[in-house]
Order: C-alpha cells, then structure tokens, then sequence
C-alpha cells in the first residue's frame, strides 16, 4: 500500500462549520468516504488542541482513516497520530523524521513549485500547493498560483501533490489534468449543508478525474 493513499485531504478550521461541533462534522466526512485530515487549529491552548486532536484521531481510526497535525510533532507522539503537517518555514522535514521514526507521513505546505522539489528532496511524503485559486482564507499568502504552478511542481518531480485553495468539485478534473495528485480542501467540505455529500462529491469527481 502506498503511504499516500488517499485523493482527499481535509484541513479543519473550526470556524468554517457554521457553529457546527467540528468532531461531528469530520465523523460525517469520514462516513462519506474521507479517509485523511489535518487538524489545522493553531489558535487553541495546547490542552485544548490535545483534546481537539485525540476525539479526531479516535474517529478517523473507527473509519480507517489516517489525522495528521499541523506542526505539532509533540501532539503527534503524544496521540501516536499518523503524521505532521509542517509549514514551509516550520521544522525542516529531516528533523521531523529523526523525531517521529519512518512510518509516520510528513505533509508540508508549499507555495511555490521550487519548495515542492525541496520538500521532496528532504523527504516529504506530500507537499500541499496553494492558493492554485483566489479564496479569502487563503489571501495571506499572495496571489494564486495558478494551474501552471501545479504543472511545473509535477513536472519536475514525483511527490504526490495535493492542490489547494478555492478547489471546488467543478476545479477537481482541471487540477488533476495540470498534474495534482489530489485535493486539499476546508470550507468546501466544512461549510456544506450535507458534509457526508460533499465528500462522496469530491471523491466520486476525484475517482473520475
């Protein structure tokens, strides 16, 4: 089984769910067939991170699913979680894996085509590339990217690539063309009336793609 076996990745932010419990909302992503998320909730006490983190774990391993945690690799050996997602500028990727050992995944966050060839060449299991399109949440970080960004971070290597930013199940078939191997997403999944049918609508386009 490949280490990066899964098309669609959630990141959470809890104030993307419309005052819904954000546990639950994952749970029903996972019932829709969600099989990885990130736990992206950098304003939370450690303590309440740790809670946040052990109740996610503890329902995506009911489904089969791996939790990975943004930057926090004392949260992940804590929970025995299934990896870290680091920032680009956040821990180098080599130091990560002396600290959690060779089966645990490595995800970084990438904004350029050159730190996708640098995550890999570190030993990144994924990288995360965005914003591919405009979306407030993602407005900090510059302009988007654009599909071209996709095209030559897949072009001059062979990490899987998760696209990001204003990904919609519309955009999936275009940014799988421009070589993303799957997608990351927050409020499309997060902010739907129904999120077990908006899962099953990202990964039946995802599986089509």
């Amino acid at each position: 089984m490949p280490r990066v076996d899964f098309p669609l990745y959630l990141v959470t932010d809890r104030r993307r769910t419309d005052g819904r419990a954000l546990v639950s909302l994952v749970a029903q992503a996972a019932a829709g067939g969600l099989r990885a998320v990130q736990v992206r909730e950098r304003d939370l006490a450690t303590r309440d991170l740790l809670a946040l983190a052990q109740d996610l774990c503890a329902t995506m391993r009911a489904q089969g699913g791996r939790t990975m945690i943004n930057d926090r690799l004392d949260l992940v050996l804590a929970l025995g979680a299934d990896g870290v997602h680091l920032r680009a500028d956040s821990l180098p990727v080599a130091a990560a894996r002396r600290l959690l050992g060779p089966d645990r995944l490595i995800g970084v966050s990438t904004h350029s085509p050159d730190e996708v060839v640098r995550a890999e060449s570190e030993g990144a299991d994924f990288a995360v590339l965005g914003p591919i399109y405009d979306t407030p949440s993602k407005r900090a970080f510059g302009p988007p990217l654009g599909l071209r960004a996709l095209e030559e971070a897949s072009r001059r290597g062979r990490l899987p690539v998760f696209a990001i930013g204003g990904i919609t199940v519309a955009r999936v078939a275009e940014v799988k063309r421009a070589g993303a191997y799957g997608a990351a997403v927050v409020s499309a999944i997060l902010s739907a009336a129904s999120v077990e049918s908006a899962t099953r609508q990202f990964l039946d386009a995802l599986g089509r793609a």
